[in-house]
C-alpha cells in the first residue's frame, strides 16, 4: 500500500509540474506573439525586455493564483469542465492584474492591447495542450481495434451516449463502437465522442456493410417492443449479433455500463413500460415496520422480499413451507444462507395454531400474503387442495391478522378471479371476497392485488416453452387463439407494494397490463430467439381454461383515482362461515359446484352489521 501511495504521489506531482511548465510557456509565447504582431513583426529591444519582464510576472502571478485554486494539486482531470473553469479563472485574473499594472506603470512599457491579446493567446495554448493531452489519454484507454469487435449502437440518446463513452474507456473491452443509428433527423451528422451517426433504421443494413460491424447494440431502454423486434430482425438479416440494454426501471439511477449488455430475451420482445411507483409513500409504510411475507420462496414472494429489504424494514419475516425456497431467497438477499436467523420461518399455511403462534410472537405490522397453489391443471384434478390452501389458508392468515391488529394486509390474487371458470379462479375469487369481509372488520387496510401471468416465474408458460425448446421440441400450445396478459416479476411486485400505499380497504387493485399477447406469438418469438427449428403443436383447451382472460368481472367498474395504470375494483365481502361449509371430501364435481355457489353469493346475503 505504501508503494502504491508513493507512486500515485509521484505521478500527480509529475503531472502538476508538466501542467505548470506548459502554462508558463503559454504566457511567454502569448505575450511575445502579441507584442511581435503589435509592432508589425519588428520587435525593438526595449519592448522585448518589457515583454520578457511581463512574461515572468505573468508566470509567477498565474502560478500563485493557480495554486490557490488547486489547479496544480491533481484536483481536476484533464479537459473536464472543472479544470476548464479553474484555468479560465486563473488566466483571467492574471490578465486583469497584468493589464492594470501595465496601465498604471510610469511610461506604460507595453501597448494596452498586448496584455489582453497575450492573455487570450496564452489561454488558447493552455486549453489546446490540455485538449491534446486528453485525446492522448483517451486513445490510450480505447479498446484494441485488432482484438475488439466493431459494433453499431442504435440510439443516440443519453443511454446510447453513456454506453459509447463506457466502451471507449475500457482498454480491455471486447466492443468498439464504430457508428450510431438513430431515426431522429436532427441527429444526422452528429458525433458522440467522435463516433458518427450513420443514419436511421432504414440505413442499418448498409451501415453494417460499411463498417463491417460484428454486432448491433440496442441502446433505447424505453423503446416499445415492436421497435426492438423490427430492429432485431434487420440485424439478424444482416448476419450480425444483437445485444440490448435493460430497461431504465431496472437500471434505476446508476449510469449505463458495458456489463449491462446482454442478449435479447422474450421479456424484451413482449415487455411493456414499467409502472411508476411512489417511493415516498412506499417507504412511509414499509420503513421501520415488522413485515411478514407468506410464500416467501415463490417467484412473487422472493421478489417481494428483495424489494422490501431495500426499504429498511425493522424486521422482514419470510415464511414458507419449502425449506429449499427459504434458503434461496435468504441467499439472494444477504449473500449467505445459514437458515439459523429469525428472518426465515418454516411453517405451513394450513396449520392455524402455528400461524397464530407466529403472529403472536412476531407481531407483524404489514403482511403480504403470496402463498397459494397456482397450477390450474393440477387444481382441476385436486380441487380440495385449492380449497385448503387458497381459501381456508387465506382465512387463517386473515383471522390471525385481524386478531393481532395488522395495519396493512395485501392478498395476492390473479386475473383468473375475474369471472372465474376454473378451480384456481374460483378459489382466488373466494379469497378476494374473504379479504374484503375482513377489511370491514379490521382496524387496518386489507385489500387484494390482481394481475396476470408473470414472465419467467416458476411453472410459467415461458419456463415450459424454454424447457421444450431445450429438449428439441415440439412446443405445445392449447389453441392458436389463446391470449394472456403478461408482466415482469418486477412490475408485478411494484404493483403489490404500491397497493399498500394507495389501496382502499376491501378492494382489488388491477394493473393496466396493456394488450394481451397471443401464446402462439410468444412461442414463435422464443423459437426465433433459440435459432432452432422447433415445431409448434396445438393440443386443445384444457378444463377450466379460457381462450382470453379478462381483468374485470361482470358488474366491476374500472376506476383509477390514484394512478393512471392502476384500477380500483370493489369486491363484495363473503362471510367465512360460508366458506367453511364446503366439504373437501364430497367428490370433485360436487366440490367445484360448491365453490361456484360460494362465488355467486350476493353481497347483501353476507354483509352483517359490524
Amino acid at each position: 500500500m505504501a508503494q502504491t501511495t508513493t507512486e500515485l504521489t509521484v505521478s500527480q506531482g509529475t503531472r502538476a509540474m508538466g501542467q505548470a511548465v506548459v502554462d508558463s510557456w503559454g504566457w511567454a509565447a502569448g505575450l511575445l506573439f502579441a507584442a511581435w504582431f503589435r509592432y508589425d513583426f519588428l520587435l525593438p529591444a526595449p519592448q522585448l525586455r518589457a515583454v520578457c519582464l511581463a512574461a515572468a510576472a505573468a508566470m509567477v502571478l498565474h502560478h500563485v493564483v493557480g495554486h490557490s485554486l488547486l489547479l496544480y494539486r491533481g484536483r481536476y482531470a484533464y479537459g473536464t469542465f472543472e479544470e476548464t473553469r479553474a484555468v479560465f479563472t486563473t488566466a483571467g485574473m492574471t490578465t486583469a492584474a497584468l493589464t492594470v499594472a501595465n496601465l498604471t506603470f510610469a511610461g506604460r512599457p507595453l501597448p494596452a492591447s498586448v496584455p489582453l491579446t497575450g492573455g487570450v493567446l496564452a489561454l488558447t495554448v493552455m486549453f489546446g495542450a490540455r485538449y491534446l493531452r486528453r485525446l492522448q489519454c483517451e486513445r490510450r484507454i480505447r479498446p484494441n481495434a485488432t482484438t475488439s469487435a466493431p459494433v453499431l449502437v442504435v440510439g443516440a440518446g443519453n443511454a446510447g451516449a453513456d454506453l459509447i463513452r463506457s466502451m471507449l474507456h475500457d482498454r480491455g473491452g471486447k466492443y468498439l463502437p464504430v457508428g450510431i443509428i438513430d431515426d431522429d433527423p436532427a441527429k444526422r451528422r452528429l458525433r458522440i465522442s467522435g463516433i458518427p451517426v450513420l443514419g436511421g433504421r432504414e440505413d442499418l443494413a448498409a451501415a453494417v456493410a460499411k463498417t463491417r460491424a460484428a454486432a448491433v447494440v440496442f441502446a433505447i431502454p424505453s423503446a416499445p417492443p415492436a421497435l426492438l423486434r423490427t430492429t432485431r430482425q434487420v440485424a439478424e438479416a444482416a448476419g450480425v449479433a444483437f445485444k440490448v440494454l435493460p430497461s431504465m426501471a431496472r437500471m434505476l439511477d446508476r449510469p449505463v455500463a458495458i456489463s449491462d449488455l446482454r442478449d435479447v430475451n422474450v421479456t424484451d420482445l413482449l415487455g411493456r413500460g414499467q409502472i411508476t411507483t411512489d417511493l415516498v409513500s412506499i417507504a412511509g409504510y414499509l420503513t421501520g415496520k415488522r413485515i411478514l411475507v407468506t410464500g416467501a420462496g415463490g417467484s412473487i414472494g422472493s421478489e417481494l422480499c428483495r424489494q422490501i429489504h431495500r426499504h429498511a424494514p425493522a424486521e422482514l419475516i419470510m415464511l414458507d413451507r419449502d425449506e429449499s425456497a427459504l434458503h434461496a431467497v435468504q441467499l439472494s438477499i444477504h449473500g449467505k444462507a445459514l437458515l439459523d436467523g429469525p428472518d426465515v420461518v418454516l411453517a405451513d399455511l394450513r396449520d392455524p395454531e402455528r400461524i397464530r403462534e407466529i403472529f403472536a410472537e412476531r407481531r407483524p405490522q404489514v403482511v403480504f400474503h403470496a402463498a397459494a397453489l397456482k397450477h390450474q391443471p393440477l387444481l382441476e384434478q385436486y380441487p380440495a387442495e385449492a380449497l385448503k390452501t387458497n381459501v381456508w389458508g387465506t382465512q387463517i392468515i386473515l383471522e390471525a391478522a385481524t386478531d393481532h391488529d395488522v395495519e396493512v394486509l395485501i392478498n395476492i390474487s390473479t386475473d383468473k378471479a375475474a369471472d372465474p371458470c376454473s378451480v384456481l379462479g374460483y378459489s382466488k375469487r373466494v379469497a378476494e371476497r374473504l379479504t374484503a369481509y375482513a377489511a370491514h372488520r379490521a382496524s387496518g387496510r386489507y385489500l387484494s392485488v390482481r394481475f396476470g401471468n408473470v414472465l419467467g416465474s416458476r411453472g410459467s408458460v415461458v419456463t415450459a416453452f424454454a424447457a421444450q425448446i431445450a429438449s428439441g421440441g415440439p412446443i405445445t400450445v392449447t389453441d392458436p387463439q389463446v391470449t394472456r396478459y403478461f408482466m415482469t416479476v418486477q412490475e408485478a411486485v411494484a404493483l403489490v407494494i404500491q397497493a399498500g400505499a394507495v389501496g382502499r380497504p376491501g378492494e382489488a387493485l388491477v394493473l393496466d397490463m396493456g394488450k394481451p399477447v397471443r401464446i402462439t406469438d410468444l412461442a414463435t418469438q422464443m423459437v426465433s430467439l433459440s435459432g432452432e427449428a422447433i415445431d409448434i403443436v396445438y393440443t386443445g383447451l384444457r378444463p377450466g381454461e379460457k381462450v382470453a382472460e379478462c381483468l374485470f368481472g361482470a358488474g366491476e367498474r374500472d376506476e383509477r383515482p390514484k394512478h393512471p395504470l392502476v384500477s380500483h375494483v370493489t369486491v363484495p365481502p363473503l362471510d367465512p362461515s360460508l366458506a367453511r361449509t364446503i366439504e373437501p371430501h364430497c367428490g370433485r364435481e360436487e366440490l367445484v359446484r360448491q365453490l361456484v355457489s360460494i362465488c355467486e353469493i350476493r353481497y347483501e346475503q353476507v354483509l352483517a352489521p359490524v
